[in-house]
């Protein structure tokens, strides 16, 4: 659990340190990307993931899409999406296409943290 890595896409500087904070005092290491692209650049690397975390909205490649091209190459691996967006139909495609969670924004930071730490387990 401890030492699980974690990608993390929000194309909001904020936001991202800000969970990618929460989420390095939990004992996680915590690499990020701002935007689908770069995501993918950091998929093809060396480095190995146990989960992404990535917003859905972000110009370009969106985490909808991002989520697509994951899952394809690997099914088994954990996605969490966070949007800003509370329309059912994005959550329904989100788990159609393989999500294995779903939140909205403004969360609480120690709710995602929970999720996690779930999603890690499971």
């Amino acid at each position: 659990m401890s030492s699980a890595k974690i990608l993390l896409v929000d194309d909001e500087p904020i936001l991202l340190k800000a969970v990618e904070f929460k989420l390095q005092k939990e004992g996680l290491v915590v690499v990020t990307a701002t935007s689908g692209e770069e995501a993918i650049e950091k998929l093809q690397g060396e480095q190995t993931y146990d989960l992404i975390i990535s917003d859905v909205m972000m110009p370009g490649l969106s985490g909808i899409e991002l989520l697509k091209i994951v899952k394809e190459k690997d099914a088994s691996m954990k996605v969490l999406l966070l949007t800003g967006l509370k329309t059912e139909d994005t959550v329904v495609d989100a788990f159609d296409l393989g999500a294995d969670d779903f939140m909205t924004k403004p969360f609480n930071p120690k709710e995602l943290v929970l999720r996690v730490k779930k999603l890690l387990k499971s």
